[in-house]
C-alpha cells in the first residue's frame, strides 16, 4: 500500500446502500486518492442482505471507479482504516442527531487511534433517505428503486 496515497475509509452497515450513500461516495472522491467503502458485519445484528450481497452489489456501482474498493470488515472502524492504512474517516451527515451521534464517534476515533473523520453534510433531496427506511418500505411491498443508486 502505498502510504503517500491519500486514503479515506467510508463504514457503514448498507442495508441497503442508498442514493444517499452514493451521493456522499461521489462528493468525497476528489478529496481522496482512494476510497475503501466498508461494509460492516455485526453478527448480533439481523440484515436483510448478506455482507457478501451488500459487497457485490456496492462494488458493482462503482466497477469504473479505480479509486473506490469495497470491503466488509468486523471490528472497530479505526482498526478497518488502520488495516487499509486510511488517515481519514468519511461520515454522512443527515440531520442534527446524525452529527451528535458521528461526532461521538469521530472524538473516540481520534482519541484511540489518530483517525480523522470528514464530515459531508446530506443534500437536501437526500436528508430522508436511510436504509431502516428502505427496508421498512420494502417490508410492505412499496417500490423502494427511487432510494437506490443503479436501481
Amino acid at each position: 500500500m502505498n502510504s503517500e496515497l491519500k486514503t479515506a475509509i467510508f463504514p457503514g452497515s448498507f442495508d441497503p446502500f442508498t442514493v444517499g450513500h452514493d451521493a456522499i461516495v461521489r462528493r468525497a472522491l476528489p478529496l481522496f486518492d482512494r476510497i475503501v467503502i466498508g461494509v460492516g458485519v455485526n453478527i448480533s445484528k439481523k440484515y436483510l442482505y448478506s455482507a457478501e450481497v451488500r459487497v457485490s452489489e456496492i462494488a458493482r456501482l462503482y466497477a469504473d471507479e479505480p479509486k473506490i474498493e469495497v470491503k466488509a470488515y468486523n471490528d472497530l472502524a479505526v482498526d478497518f482504516a488502520h488495516r487499509e492504512g486510511a488517515r481519514f474517516i468519511v461520515k454522512g451527515v443527515r440531520s442534527v442527531k446524525d452529527f451528535e451521534y458521528e461526532r461521538e464517534q469521530a472524538d473516540i476515533n481520534l482519541r484511540i487511534g489518530g483517525v480523522e473523520t470528514v464530515f459531508l453534510f446530506s443534500e437536501p433531496q437526500y436528508g430522508s433517505v436511510s436504509s431502516s427506511m428502505v427496508r421498512e418500505l420494502l417490508h410492505f411491498g412499496k417500490d423502494v428503486s427511487e432510494f437506490l443508486p443503479g436501481n
